[in-house]
């Protein structure tokens, strides 16, 4: 009975479990940028690099498992309309993965860097044609639709100093044009349309994200914060902002793992954050810096507690 009700958790063990390891090299990244900026210890940095890196070969060993088990789940995972766009996450924590040791171990980098950038354009290109060759009803758009094309922008950051600024440039213009489109097809759903499901009202946050990886990437690719690495700015301000405003909507809501969306877009912030502070300096960008540290650390605090409560419970990889 118990190694039936174990094959079962392989079964509906759900591509979305890459968010976690997104989240987590979100706070990675955000704790080795305070080491450097915010005068803050290494070691912080260093313990959730492994421990990231633990977790993505962790979830990616079991779905590895159940991709040769259970292939007609996978299939059927990578047909459906909202959960496609989630195998992004797979290439974008490969992304992050070279993002976190691009300074200290650059062959490391770049080993996760260009499979992971491959990766990231064949789902790129899957998923549009995936658009429109289904016709998808209204309800199933939600801020994931970000995370496959959007998640363009993330390839600059890591990819200075190992391919031409041109190809880095193209993969910045498609996450940044689909950006705008996809924001004007979502705010369309959201305002005349019915309201997104409640398992999906933490991606909201994933609002921020664009704009905070899309500054974060013009700054590594040009070193300037101008006019335009300022609007980028100033929108993933805006949208963290927007967020706060609507607290009401994330306090009560039932876990589900689509929680580790609060994660990566306040980690974002946070870097983004730091990296104008660093360039400009001022009371304020300091403090903003120190917040969204401190916010991001304990929504993964409170996420990682409700994950590891909810396995606990058998509530996770479950039939939905």
């Amino acid at each position: 009975m118990e190694n039936s009700q174990e094959k079962n958790r392989l079964k509906f063990f759900p591509i979305m479990m890459y968010a976690i390891v997104m989240g987590l090299s979100g706070l990675t990244i955000t704790y080795q940028k305070a080491a450097l900026w915010l005068d803050f210890s290494a070691l912080f940095g260093e313990v959730f690099m492994v421990l990231t890196t633990a977790v993505f070969a962790v979830v990616s060993l079991v779905y590895l498992k159940k991709f040769f088990k259970y292939k007609m789940a996978v299939a059927n995972e990578f047909s459906h309309p909202v959960r496609v766009n989630f195998f992004a996450a797979v290439s974008i924590s490969m992304l992050m993965l070279s993002i976190i040791y691009k300074e200290s171990f650059p062959t490391i980098s770049a080993i996760f860097w260009y499979p992971g950038t491959l990766l990231h354009f064949y789902l790129t290109m899957h998923t549009i044609a995936f658009w429109i060759n289904k016709n998808q009803q209204l309800d199933h758009s939600n801020p994931a639709w970000f995370i496959p094309i959007v998640g363009n922008v993330l390839i600059p950051v890591a990819g200075v100093g190992f391919v031409d600024i041109g190809l880095l440039l193209y993969f910045f213009s498609v996450g940044m044009f689909f950006w705008i489109i996809l924001f004007a097809v979502l705010l369309n759903r959201i305002i005349f349309h019915h309201q997104l499901a409640v398992k999906f009202m933490p991606t909201l946050f994933i609002l921020i994200a664009p704009p905070a990886v899309g500054f974060i990437a013009y700054f590594k690719m040009f070193g300037v914060i101008d006019t335009f690495a300022l609007f980028l700015f100033n929108l993933a301000l805006f949208f963290t902002l927007l967020v706060l405003f609507m607290y009401k909507n994330f306090i009560r809501i039932k876990f589900f793992i689509s929680w580790w969306a609060f994660v990566f877009p306040i980690a974002a912030m946070a870097i983004s954050s730091m990296l104008i502070f660093h360039e400009r300096g001022s009371l304020f960008l300091q403090l903003l810096s120190y917040v969204m540290l401190g916010a991001a650390t304990v929504i993964v605090i409170i996420v990682a507690y409700q994950t590891i409560l909810h396995i606990r419970k058998g509530e996770i990889c479950i039939q939905e």
